[in-house]
């Protein structure tokens, strides 16, 4: 197989998705406003995109291209996600094999585990995108549990048993207990808050609004605790960052480009309202200080950005260009492309697909050089397998 294709993803309406971006890349009209999460492109089984050949039938992608080995996706995030972990290779295939032994269905919405395979996975911001990533270092984290008074207590906990012990505290304590360390706590943040002044680099902006989302009738969310604990990052546009197995995360506000391995798995310890299995999540996350490092894309070309990675499964990078603007390139694996802004085209020696906002998308196959020219200013986003990192 070879050339290059439309291709159409899938959408994903998610209770924290927006009600822009992805409307406004798919010229889709939003009238019922619902929640355009993520606009899914790839081979996964619960959102295989369909390719439309050159004759104007449309076919499942898996029928050209068998399975990728990365799922690429568009996100906007509206309202705080999950804190959640990714499982490890190793750690998916077992599981995911016992719980189809248990007879589990692959839907259920008590399962952990979708599939059978990791799920590393990186984004780059299209403005700015807040997000919490991995566990602060001690001296930071430290520094919170002292000048937080109502998390005062916890600090012999950090000292006597390190961020295992922490974790394993909060997420396991009695809900009465989480309710008498985090209610006081939340009044008087909520007391003072105010949406016109409020500082989104300020942990407590995030708490009150996790307050506000998740508090189920008297019961608050023992995730909140994770908003103290880990790490706040505040991305700006074009800054990437990566997610490996085990490390603790939740993506807060903004939208961005995803990709990460062909999977779906993943588990989660509050602020949501889906499954939540505190017990394996406790056998996932990785337990130790985390330095969250900014990926900013490193030149290979003149128009072409590349966001390095340690995972084996995929790539990315970025093409920005001015109208008038062409490149040439020639793929290894197949990709996939995403149109974020502007208006281009792609042409090979045989076909030509337009990538602009209702058809931002397209597939190309290996075997001969593809070029890229821009009719307006114009950012398009390169998904492949992740040969240079193998």
């Amino acid at each position: 197989m070879k050339g290059i294709y439309q291709l159409k993803g899938t959408v994903k309406y998610y209770d924290w998705g927006g009600n822009s971006f992805i409307p406004f890349l798919l010229q889709e009209a939003n009238n019922e406003n619902k929640p355009y999460a993520e606009y899914w492109m790839g081979t996964h089984p619960l959102g295989i995109s369909s390719v439309k050949t050159n004759d104007g039938k449309s076919m499942p992608l898996t029928e050209l291209s068998g399975n990728l080995p990365y799922l690429f996706k568009a996100q906007e995030v509206k309202k705080m996600l999950s804190i959640q972990v990714h499982p490890s290779k190793e750690v998916a295939e077992k599981e995911f094999a016992l719980e189809n032994a248990a007879g589990i269905p692959l839907d259920a919405p008590y399962r952990n585990y979708k599939d059978d395979n990791h799920k590393p996975e990186m984004i780059v911001a299209l403005g700015d995108f807040w997000l919490l990533h991995g566990f602060k270092p001690a001296e930071e984290l430290t520094y919170t549990l002292l000048n937080v008074v109502e998390l005062r207590e916890l600090l012999p906990v950090f000292n006597q048993s390190g961020y295992a012990g922490l974790y394993k505290k909060v997420m396991e304590m009695p809900q009465e207990e989480v309710n008498r360390i985090l209610q006081p706590l939340i009044n008087n943040i909520t007391s003072t808050y105010s949406h016109e002044e409020a500082d989104k680099n300020d942990e407590d902006f995030w708490v009150a609004r996790a307050a506000q989302t998740f508090t189920n009738k008297d019961n608050l969310d023992r995730g909140i605790f994770s908003i103290y604990f880990f790490n706040l990052v505040h991305l700006k546009r074009g800054e990437g960052i990566f997610q490996s197995a085990g490390v603790p995360h939740a993506y807060l506000e903004g939208h961005n480009i995803e990709i990460m391995a062909n999977s779906d798995n993943v588990l989660r310890g509050g602020l949501t309202t889906k499954h939540i299995d505190v017990k394996e999540l406790l056998k996932l996350v990785t337990c130790e200080a985390t330095y969250p490092v900014i990926i900013k894309g490193e030149h290979i070309s003149l128009y072409e950005k590349i966001y390095k990675t340690p995972a084996p499964d995929f790539q990315l990078s970025v093409f920005e260009l001015e109208a008038g603007d062409a490149i040439s390139f020639k793929p290894d694996s197949v990709e996939i492309l995403l149109l974020t802004e502007g208006m281009a085209k792609l042409n090979d020696a045989d076909t030509a697909v337009s990538l602009q906002p209702g058809n931002p998308s397209a597939v190309i196959f290996p075997g001969q050089a593809v070029n890229l020219s821009a009719a307006a200013k114009s950012t398009v986003f390169r998904a492949s397998a992740g040969f240079h990192n193998r």
